[in-house]
């Protein structure tokens, strides 16, 4: 079995597999003072960091090049359908969200720090992500 998740010569995260037919995890991964754990199937794939949420799909995806930023977050993303993405940031803060780069609106975090938009990926492809505070 291929490794659910792989920090990137870049820095950057690699993670999910929305092909598997059955819940599959990795724990303990550890990458920037951080462990991560990653749950990946096609139903969910989600990515927690010392226990908080960083990235989570309904249905399960494949996220490349996963990168924090100091205002947010940048990430590409595919699927075999359309895809309901939350994120983790900054708990009751306005973001801009971009979409292949373009922006698909301001959205406010929740007190928790949940972030979440839909994504179109079926038949998609590759779809670039961008969240930057607003």
């Amino acid at each position: 079995m291929a490794d659910l998740i792989k920090k990137e010569a870049d820095g950057s995260l690699t993670f999910g597999d929305y092909t598997l037919q059955e819940k599959t995890k990795q724990d303990d991964f550890k990458a920037d003072g951080g462990s991560y754990k990653v749950k990946t199937y096609n139903e969910i794939t989600r990515l927690e960091c010392d226990g908080v949420l960083v990235y989570e799909s309904v249905p399960g995806t494949n996220v490349t090049g996963l990168r924090g930023t100091a205002d947010g977050m940048s990430f590409s993303t595919e699927g075999s359908e359309d895809a309901q993405i939350t994120v983790g940031v900054d708990p009751e803060t306005s973001y801009e969200v971009k979409v292949s780069g373009e922006s698909i609106g301001i959205i406010s975090s929740n007190l928790g720090g949940k972030l979440s938009f839909s994504l179109e990926l079926e038949g998609s492809g590759k779809v670039e992500v961008e969240v930057t505070k607003a």
